[in-house]
């Protein structure tokens, strides 16, 4: 037996270190593997997740760690390492940190998403974002993730 926390705290323990300016954190009503088949698919999935990313292209493959490349809506790109395993996902960039972490709770699923800047000079950017939108748009990716959970 590990004593290793979960994803969950273990992203809650993240969230807290880098102060960011998006946690949020829910009990999802549906099962783990719907969930999480969903919060995986990078590619696929994270430019319905968040609103202003046209694509993320991650090379296929079973390695835990790989590059990935984040297009914005407004053609920006951002180079990003992820590390992606069950129930846990941790994309970085030079500016940015993303992660989400999930673990089977009661009949649902227990959720986490974060978002934070990396550089210590956007510590007051960050903290103005966490007070104003953080939350807000951490509950709209929960609730996106779920509809399009639930289609599966």
């Amino acid at each position: 037996m590990s004593n290793d926390p979960d994803p969950v705290r273990r992203l809650r323990v993240l969230a807290a270190g880098l102060h960011a300016g998006l946690y949020t954190e829910e009990h999802l009503p549906l099962p783990y593997e719907q969930v999480w088949a969903v919060a995986s698919d990078l590619s696929a999935e994270l430019p319905h997740l968040v609103p202003f990313l046209r694509e993320f292209r991650v090379p296929p493959g079973d390695a835990d760690r790989k590059p990935a490349l984040a297009v914005g809506r407004s053609g920006l790109r951002e180079a990003f390492e992820v590390r992606l395993a069950p129930g846990w996902c941790l994309m970085q960039s030079r500016l940015i940190v993303g992660g989400m972490a999930a673990v089977p709770e009661g009949s649902g699923t227990r959720f986490a998403v974060l978002g934070a800047t990396r550089p210590t000079a956007l510590r007051p950017v960050q903290w103005l974002y966490g007070q104003t939108l953080g939350e807000p748009r951490g509950r709209a990716f929960v609730h996106r993730l779920t509809e399009r959970a639930a289609l599966r």
